[in-house]
């Protein structure tokens, strides 16, 4: 597996891919953009993607610009060598690893900005998150130029962002969104998961009690988004100790509030555990 560090030699790997592969029609360049301190479910991911593509960069950086200023940007885990282990062991044949600097050079002004979506769910909480999720993920693909971008549901709202982006930029990667992965107890697999106590670990299992809740509500006929939100506001009042950010029913699309569940509608919470912010959701239907 090979160790990449500029754009320069993370795109020269892509078009040497695409140059040996000329001669077939299928998927040729994946790229699984992350954050590093990879677990199970990047490894969903780099796997899927290793089944679709002949040919999977991973790309581990910690973006500082989606972060806020009293957010972990400093203490978010890292991780190198595991995660190239674990990259390579699921299928991966190159690591992307750029310094701050090859990614935002010193002067650069540009940033790519997905109006309205940006200021929904997540957005909403944390000012300007999505406006560096956009500008990191453009510039990695402009970089990779994979035909397909994995990701996974857990960011579902992430996911909304980067494929207006792509369409309105038209980008000619599809963005392919994986299950999420837990926990046998059903918690969402998460980096953030290694900052929760012993305590915190078990509260934070409110978060996909609230979305089987919902889940099992709607298996049984409720499509009220009144009715959804209230049932899964009621599960996380038995844990008070676990501060929601946001419980919603929205389009998937646009991020926006609807009234009914339907089909590929998106239920998404958010909630604090002590200084930790977890997220979780589930598409109806």
């Amino acid at each position: 597996m090979e160790i990449l560090r500029t754009v320069e030699e993370l795109r020269r790997w892509s078009r040497t891919a695409r140059r040996r592969a000329a001669a077939h029609e299928n998927c040729v360049v994946a790229l699984v953009p992350t954050m590093g301190a990879l677990h199970a479910g990047h490894a969903s991911l780099i796997r899927a993607a290793a089944q679709s593509c002949g040919n999977v960069a991973v790309s581990i950086f910690v973006n500082p610009t989606q972060f806020g200023p009293d957010e972990d940007y400093a203490k978010y885990p890292r991780s190198f060598a595991a995660d190239c282990e674990l990259a390579a062991a699921e299928g991966a044949a190159a690591v992307f690893v750029p310094s701050v600097e090859e990614i935002y050079p010193e002067g650069g002004a540009t940033f790519v900005d997905v109006d309205g979506l940006s200021e929904r769910l997540d957005g909403k909480s944390r000012p300007g998150h999505f406006r560096g999720v956009a500008t990191v993920v453009a510039k990695l693909l402009l970089a990779a130029e994979p035909d397909k971008a994995f990701f996974g549901q857990k960011d579902a709202a992430q996911v909304a962002v980067l494929r207006r982006m792509v369409t309105d930029l038209r980008i000619g990667t599809e963005i392919v969104v994986c299950p999420i992965v837990r926990e046998a107890d059903g918690l969402a697999l998460s980096s953030r998961n290694v900052y929760l106590s012993t305590e915190g670990r078990k509260r934070a299992l409110t978060l996909s009690r609230a979305v089987r809740r919902v889940e099992a509500l709607v298996k049984h006929g409720e499509r009220r988004a009144e009715a959804l939100i209230a049932a899964a506001r009621v599960t996380f009042s038995v844990e008070p100790s676990v501060r929601v950010d946001y419980v919603e029913l929205v389009d998937w699309a646009t991020l926006l509030p609807v009234e009914t569940a339907a089909p590929g509608t998106l239920f998404a919470v958010a909630a604090w555990v002590g200084p930790t912010r977890l997220i979780d959701n589930t598409v109806i239907g």
